[in-house]
């Protein structure tokens, strides 16, 4: 059997650059409350395929005029919206920084999107596509309603769909004191999703070998969903 060429991110998820997004809100719908802070992590290959965590990019954002604040939100990831200290952005500036760091890595990876890696990501996704909306920012890199979701991959591989739960079955560190910051928890959550795939490589590299055994196989539609 011939020899099967490197593993690239363009080849990897085909041709989609897996992005590690948080968010810590002032509730739990999308359209209502407050976005309040945003993490992105970058998902870095090594050569031999295996994955690691890379850069992160975090940003305190300002609650949009008129957004919903509950209480109890604010209560379980201590943010205080309105201290003077807090180094808050607006919506559009922080999705415009990290729009441009996701961008520059899908052109470094020669890859053609992003797709949302999150814990419970259909949150995550909903809140950035919110956020999206209503600012109007143009060239968002991600893609609009697929997701990879590190609870499905927690349950799948180590029977734990809690983050802080999967991320300890896994064998990774866990600090209870950091948790529900954007970052934190980004980070813990691309550690996690690294873990999952770098341990099944085994089975991405037979299902590589059976592809390519069925030789060019028509595909009628070019997304990932």
């Amino acid at each position: 059997m011939s020899q099967l060429p490197a593993i690239t991110y363009a080849t990897r998820f085909r041709g989609f650059l897996p992005v590690v997004v948080d968010v810590e809100t002032g509730g739990f719908n999308s359209q209502t409350d407050a976005l309040l802070e945003i993490a992105a992590v970058l998902v870095e290959m090594r050569t031999d395929g295996s994955l690691t965590r890379g850069e992160t990019f975090r940003y305190h954002v300002t609650p949009f005029p008129g957004a919903n604040l509950e209480p109890a939100s604010l209560a379980v990831n201590g943010i205080d919206p309105h201290h003077p200290l807090r180094p808050a952005i607006p919506e559009e500036d922080a999705l415009q920084r990290i729009f441009k760091a996701v961008r520059n890595a899908i052109h470094a990876a020669d890859c053609t999107r992003a797709v949302l890696v999150g814990h419970n990501a259909f949150f995550d996704l909903n809140f950035l596509n919110a956020a999206v909306a209503r600012t109007q920012v143009k060239r968002n890199p991600f893609h609009p309603f697929t997701s990879f979701d590190t609870s499905t991959l927690g349950g799948v591989a180590f029977g734990q769909t809690v983050l802080m739960r999967a991320t300890l079955a896994a064998g990774l560190d866990w600090d209870t004191a950091s948790a529900h910051s954007a970052a934190y928890d980004a980070e813990r959550t691309a550690d996690l999703f690294c873990t999952v795939c770098n341990q099944f490589q085994g089975v991405y590299d037979s299902s590589r070998r059976r592809m390519a055994s069925m030789g060019p196989i028509e595909s009628d539609a070019d997304s990932i969903s």
